[in-house]
């Protein structure tokens, strides 16, 4: 029996947009995550934090870039079954599987380099979150729990970055929101992709055999539980402590876009959080409401 072939790379001249779409650029947007802990802090407009905070997501877009390169190309054969991934640089060909390798290893290293630049904290968790990637795309991915577990911590390391590039000490509610939010991000993304595959029947991803709807529902459900309260008892907390009301004013945004990106992941249309982020106008309007409110609150103290 023969081998089936990859599909022809793209001309030449159109190696550049091969390499660009492999990085995927617009899932950069996830690591301005970094911003979270300063923006919370009231840190964010201190002297050095802006740098900081940019160096820190550059090092992170370079690792996730690297990420995703690595687990493209692990995935080839099975990304070509997929209806959607099989439109992919590498798994369509455009973009050969030795060069996307090579580059996912210059591209890690950099943002090694990067972190080191900004200290040995900034360094670990760079190499921590590179390290469960890697074993992610490698292996882990094969298990189920594991692998969301695996996709919420990339969330959560780069809030965590974030404060560490900034000398910022992290709150309690700080880490229930942001572990609980990144759970509740990575159960939907799962469901989205049983829901576009099909419960059991997806050749795609091994874990996704053994995943249902129901208890990817059950996961999402209470993360999203926990994330709302763990909100609003930070939110309450500020505005009793600094006498103010915008706080726990702005607990009615924040609900309303957690069920609307409920809604979303529901209907199926939440397999790239992203693509929820730009293309939902509703949700836009609840993340803008919600971000003045925070701002205010937070920079209005004292």
């Amino acid at each position: 029996m023969t081998q089936t072939r990859p599909v022809e790379p793209l001309l030449r001249g159109r190696r550049g947009g091969a390499i660009v779409s492999a990085l995927r650029p617009r899932q950069w947007t996830k690591n301005l995550l970094v911003l979270a802990a300063p923006v919370f802090a009231g840190e964010v407009a201190s002297p050095g934090v802006v740098g900081a905070t940019l160096l820190t997501c550059a090092a992170f877009c370079l690792g996730s870039s690297a990420v995703y390169l690595l687990n493209d190309v692990c995935d080839v054969e099975l990304d070509r079954a997929h209806p959607v991934k099989r439109h992919r640089a590498v798994a369509s060909g455009a973009l050969p599987l030795r060069l996307a390798t090579v580059l996912s290893v210059v591209l890690a290293v950099a943002g090694l380099a990067l972190t080191a630049l900004i200290g040995w904290q900034v360094l670990a968790i760079y190499a921590c979150y590179v390290g469960l990637n890697v074993s992610y795309s490698l292996r882990l991915k094969h298990e189920p729990v594991v692998d969301i577990a695996l996709i919420a911590s990339g969330f959560l390391l780069r809030a965590i970055a974030g404060g560490a590039a900034n000398d910022i000490s992290l709150s309690q509610w700080f880490l229930l929101i942001a572990a609980f939010g990144s759970l509740f991000v990575a159960a939907g993304k799962r469901y989205g992709e049983v829901s576009l595959m099909g419960a059991g029947e997806s050749v795609t991803r091994t874990s996704l055999r053994r995943y249902s709807a129901t208890y990817l529902r059950f996961v999402w459900t209470m993360s999203a539980a926990v994330l709302v309260m763990s909100y609003g008892l930070w939110s309450f907390e500020i505005s009793d402590r600094e006498n103010m009301p915008w706080a726990a004013g702005s607990m009615v945004p924040f609900v309303l876009g957690v069920l609307r990106y409920a809604m979303d992941v529901d209907s199926g249309a939440a397999g790239e959080p992203e693509d929820l982020a730009f293309g939902d106008r509703v949700l836009q309007l609840f993340g803008a409401a919600w971000l003045a409110l925070v701002v205010v609150a937070v920079y209005a103290r004292g």
